[in-house]
């Protein structure tokens, strides 16, 4: 069930009546509901309440929009992005499960090294998102190294130290990681990433084919979403296999993937604390 006041606002602005409305999951910030109209079309609605939601949702809208005119892989559709009195929400396409196969597989590794494909002069974006709850600022740089310890790593490790999580010997650390950063990563032109490619944010939809979900977007270095694929696993081997095919990654990868996850990890770390912590500090007393 959803608010009465944001069901009947729905209603109003679909021209439509629901038939039934069920909570469903939606990840861990927001409320979601699929929506079963009348007419037997079905919606997924997030929502959610309280300071900056609007703008969470509007960034999230954009950056489907940003993926999805790439046109190499599909996005859920944006129906409307607004507010109540007292909700804000994202109204989507609903996307229909499939079958995880292998013909899903190896379209997903194909179609992710195709929206790499798509370039920008610089790193960045025009607008600012979200990755999870936290802010992401995407100022643009000219250079890779600039742009990711000035607008990923460092705000990371700020917030962090404000929270008193991390310490001065940690950022000490980490500035000597950055230095490094032109030595460790390829020379690479801006990628159109993801930007928060965990296993939780596809989908498989009825044709076996993958669909991109709840973006950080930003143009970036493509080997981010990779890495972020192979932090927390539920990427199948044949996904890798058909991206390497399509665009083969510079040698070793192997050796630098931990310098890409240590932004998600200081993401974790500002989020949730705990043992992401000593993970951070194993990456940044390598370095």
């Amino acid at each position: 069930m959803i608010p009465p006041a944001l069901h009947t606002h729905l209603e109003s602005i679909l021209g439509t009546s629901f038939a039934s409305a069920a909570s469903i999951s939606g990840g861990d910030i927001h409320r979601a509901a699929l929506l079963n109209a009348s007419d037997g079309k079905q919606y997924f609605l997030k929502y959610n309440t309280g300071a900056g939601i609007s703008g969470m949702f509007r960034a999230e809208a954009l950056g489907l929009a940003l993926l999805g005119a790439s046109r190499v892989i599909a996005v859920p559709k944006v129906l409307k992005q607004g507010t109540t009195a007292e909700w804000s929400f994202l109204l989507l396409e609903y996307i229909s499960p499939g079958i995880k196969n292998r013909i899903f597989w190896e379209d997903f590794g194909t179609s992710l090294a195709a929206l790499h494909g798509t370039t920008s002069a610089q790193f960045g974006f025009a607008h600012d998102n979200f990755i999870g709850s936290l802010p992401q600022s995407n100022t643009r740089h000219d250079t890779w190294p600039d742009f990711f310890t000035e607008e990923r790593l460092f705000p990371q490790m700020r917030l962090a130290r404000d929270g008193n999580r991390l310490n001065i010997n940690d950022e000490r650390f980490l500035e000597n990681l950055c230095r490094k950063l032109s030595d460790i990563c390829p020379a690479e032109p801006p990628a159109l990433t993801h930007g928060d490619l965990w296993n939780g944010n596809y989908l498989c939809n009825t044709s076996n084919r993958p669909v991109l979900i709840d973006p950080a977007a930003s143009f970036a270095h493509r080997e981010m979403d990779l890495a972020m694929s192979r932090l927390f696993g539920g990427f199948d081997p044949l996904f890798y296999q058909s991206y390497e095919n399509a665009w083969p990654l510079e040698k070793g990868f192997e050796e630098r993937i931990e310098v890409y996850q240590l932004y998600y990890l200081l993401v974790h770390v500002n989020l949730f604390g705990g043992g992401y912590i000593e993970s951070v500090r194993r990456i940044l007393n390598r370095y």
